[in-house]
């Protein structure tokens, strides 16, 4: 089975991956450099599953991630795995972080860490790169004193010393990660918690209308985000992760709410890994 992740390895997605795959015996983990590849590769049957970030307790959705899932990919989400985020400042060793000039990271790195850096490093430039482990290997690359903020492995493996552990700006820091593949089943089991992605007429009361189907079924919403419809301004769609410990109350709203939507994507039933 081949297994694709946002890489390189280091990052916090190679993480999940490695949890998501540690009691598979035959596998292989390939990386991509953004999210829209990862999931391309998916769609395109390059690769049989991947994983990908999805959601943080801080900086809340990816939207690289949701909008593909909406718009660009039809693939189903056949897991969820949720880990704890430590962010560290790394840097050359011998390098002092009083004489940083630079500090690299993925943009949810920097911005999860924004209370810090604004407080420890106003006046130094900030580089958003495609990964936490990319800015790491630039950084071990570079003769100039530049940071990089990624994981304590990312730091190990490209030999860099840790100048701060758990930078990130609050300890209860954990992202979502989701498990994606093409495979769509016939007859899905709805057990578990269910995404799905739904847009409304342009009438007075229609979103309403949907949140009532899942109120009367007795499901519990846990999300509801709403994303531009990319083609008109003040279109939307609208996101919804929803639970049931009855399969067939999660089966009949959805099939309710399909017929009550001009739009409706169902991205899959499906548990957490712990």
């Amino acid at each position: 089975m081949k297994i694709g992740y946002l890489g390189p390895e280091g990052t916090f997605t190679h993480q999940a991956a490695l949890k998501y795959t540690k009691d598979l015996k035959k596998f292989e983990l390939i990386a991509f450099p953004i999210i829209t590849d990862v999931l391309q590769a998916v769609e395109n049957g390059d690769v049989d599953e991947c994983v990908v970030p999805f959601e943080n307790s801080i900086e809340g959705t990816v939207t690289f991630t949701i909008d593909s899932l909406i718009f660009d990919v039809d693939v189903v989400i056949e897991a969820e795995i949720v880990i704890p985020i430590r962010h560290n400042l790394v840097a050359k060793k011998g390098c002092k972080a009083e004489n940083l000039v630079k500090i690299l990271s993925h943009p949810q790195a920097l911005a999860q860490c924004r209370k810090y850096l604004d407080g420890e490093y106003r006046s130094v430039e900030k580089i958003q790169l495609g990964s936490t482990a990319g800015a790491a290997k630039m950084v071990s690359e570079t003769g100039e004193a530049w940071g990089a903020i990624c994981t304590a492995e990312a730091a190990e493996a490209f030999g860099l010393e840790i100048l701060e552990e758990g930078i990130q700006d609050e300890n209860q820091n954990k992202t979502r990660f989701l498990v994606v593949s093409k495979k769509h089943n016939a007859k899905p089991v709805y057990e578990g918690k269910t995404s799905i992605v739904f847009s409304t007429e342009d009438k007075p009361g229609e979103l309403y209308k949907i949140l009532d189907i899942i109120s009367i079924w007795d499901l519990n919403m846990t999300k509801i985000e709403s994303r531009p419809m990319k083609n008109e301004l003040g279109k939307y769609v609208f996101y919804v992760d929803m639970e049931s410990s009855n399969a067939a109350d999660i089966r009949d709203a959805i099939k309710m709410i399909e017929r009550k939507t001009a739009f409706f994507k169902h991205l899959g039933t499906y548990n957490t890994l712990m």
